[in-house]
């Protein structure tokens, strides 16, 4: 995928049937503040909405690109991680996370897992892998997290440590739902020493709260921000990296990224088992 800014123009992809193109979908219009073109009009058109609002996004949008870039390539260059599960993956766009961490380690094996038709499509995109690793791609939902473990267990050795990555999802599950458990379910079937890997947006900007409630009200998928104190709750059980679960602009910065020249609303961390 291309990286062009926001708002550029873009050839139109065709929907399918099974894609609903009359209300917009978060992975969708995430694609488009990252500058891809794997989206439709009511797609851009709910983000120009939300930009309006919070003209952040599309920096936000990019700081928790680099955090998934910087947590992959630490896990696999400096903790020796091979495997990674990363659970709600979207469109694929610039460094994947196969893309990232077998540029580190080109034996690891990484396996997407997503509910969604367009990203389903995709999946091919995704599947590209080095000769020495392998990378794969389950249909399936969050919300059944034995059927997750069952299937990545085909293609991942659960007595090895297996890098488990939630980002930016946990929003669309409510508190009736049971994030906590579902993540405690996942983390259950992996192996001593494997990683948590999550972030997601928090009520700590009230320009983003407000654009929120614009997008929810449009009819996709509602997103339902929580406090970073309920974001770093998902580590409870697991011994938190430094500097622990903060903005992600400030977990490990690199020099001269943009990230580290402004606060996101969005918290992170990593957490190992």
């Amino acid at each position: 995928m291309t990286d062009e800014p926001a708002g550029s123009s873009v050839p139109e992809i065709q929907p399918s049937p099974q894609i609903d193109t009359t209300v917009p979908h978060s992975a969708r219009v995430w694609n488009y503040w990252l500058g891809g073109q794997d989206n439709y009009p009511v797609d851009r058109e709910a983000g120009d909405q939300f930009c309006e609002v919070y003209p952040g996004i599309v920096d936000v949008a990019r700081v928790a690109r680099y955090f998934l870039a910087r947590a992959v390539r630490y896990l696999a260059a400096e903790e020796g991680v091979r495997q990674f599960l990363d659970i709600g993956t979207g469109l694929p766009t610039v460094d994947n996370t196969h893309e990232v961490a077998q540029r580190a380690a080109p034996e690891s094996r990484i396996v997407y897992v997503d509910n969604d038709p367009l990203v389903l499509s995709h999946a091919r995109a995704l599947l590209t892998s080095t000769p020495e690793g392998m990378t794969d791609y389950i249909d399936a939902d969050l919300r059944d997290p034995d059927r997750i473990l069952a299937a990545a267990a085909e293609k991942l050795d659960f007595t090895r440590p297996v890098a488990l990555m939630l980002m930016g999802i946990l929003g669309h599950l409510p508190d009736e739902e049971q994030p906590k458990a579902i993540i405690d379910r996942l983390m259950g079937g992996l192996a001593p020493g494997s990683y948590l890997v999550l972030y997601d947006s928090t009520s700590a900007s009230e320009a983003n709260a407000k654009a929120l409630e614009g997008y929810n009200d449009s009819g996709a998928v509602p997103y339902r921000l929580r406090s970073p104190e309920q974001v770093a709750h998902f580590f409870d059980g697991l011994e938190l990296l430094e500097p622990g679960v903060v903005p992600l602009q400030w977990w490990r910065p690199e020099v001269a990224h943009i990230e580290t020249t402004f606060e996101v609303n969005s918290f992170g961390g990593i957490g190992r088992k």
